[in-house]
């Protein structure tokens, strides 16, 4: 059977640590007479993840080398989020859903169906498998609207769900990890560098 894309990830053992880099386009021009500032804001936002496994025997990591050989260096793609916090830090709960009025390349995403609310800092998957975005909350609005990072990739339909636990995106490898055992057969220091799919 043929390897399908995206993959899911091993799940032992977790992350030991994760760090997540937001990236966007912005630069900046700088009067070399006055030094008053003018900034060029481009559309481009996205997620850059590292993400450290603890040490490993030899038979726990047949799991997250296979992971690895199986997505062929960068060409295949796999579900990531972030392992430490999987639940919201706000009270949202019900099923939600994008509300009607989401526009590309904007920051506002409408919300249908929340009950409670969102807290800054709150993770949000926007659509399931290939199409998943991960966005975080970066301003509550309403219970119906939130600001969030990356920008919406595109004018999501109305009623496409929204997931706040164990939120996640799709992602594609940044670099290959290499995998060095010791005399004991334990393997450390395996890193997970990770970019978001963009299309």
């Amino acid at each position: 059977m043929a390897i399908s894309y995206p993959l899911t990830l091993p799940t032992t053992p977790g992350f030991s640590s994760i760090d997540w880099a937001a990236k966007t386009i912005v630069g900046i021009n700088v009067s070399p007479f006055t030094g008053q500032q003018q900034t060029y804001v481009w559309p481009g936002q996205w997620w850059e993840c590292t993400a450290t496994l603890p040490p490993m025997s030899d038979l726990t990591s047949g799991a997250w080398h296979a992971f690895f050989l199986s997505l062929n260096g960068m060409e295949g793609s796999f579900m990531l989020g972030d392992s430490i916090r999987k639940t919201p830090l706000g009270s949202v709960s019900g099923t939600l859903t994008v509300g009607s009025g989401a526009v590309a390349n904007t920051t506002t995403l409408p919300i249908s169906g929340a009950t409670g609310t969102f807290a800054v800092g709150d993770w949000i998957q926007v659509g399931s498998t290939s199409t998943a975005r991960l966005h975080k909350v970066t301003q509550v609005n309403s219970s119906i609207s939130v600001d969030v990072f990356p920008r919406l990739r595109s004018a999501y339909a109305s009623g496409t769900a929204i997931t706040t636990t164990n939120a996640k995106g799709v992602f594609r490898l940044s670099a290959i990890p290499n995998f060095t055992f010791d005399s004991s057969r334990i393997i450390n220091g395996v890193t997970l560098n990770a970019i978001e799919v963009l299309t």
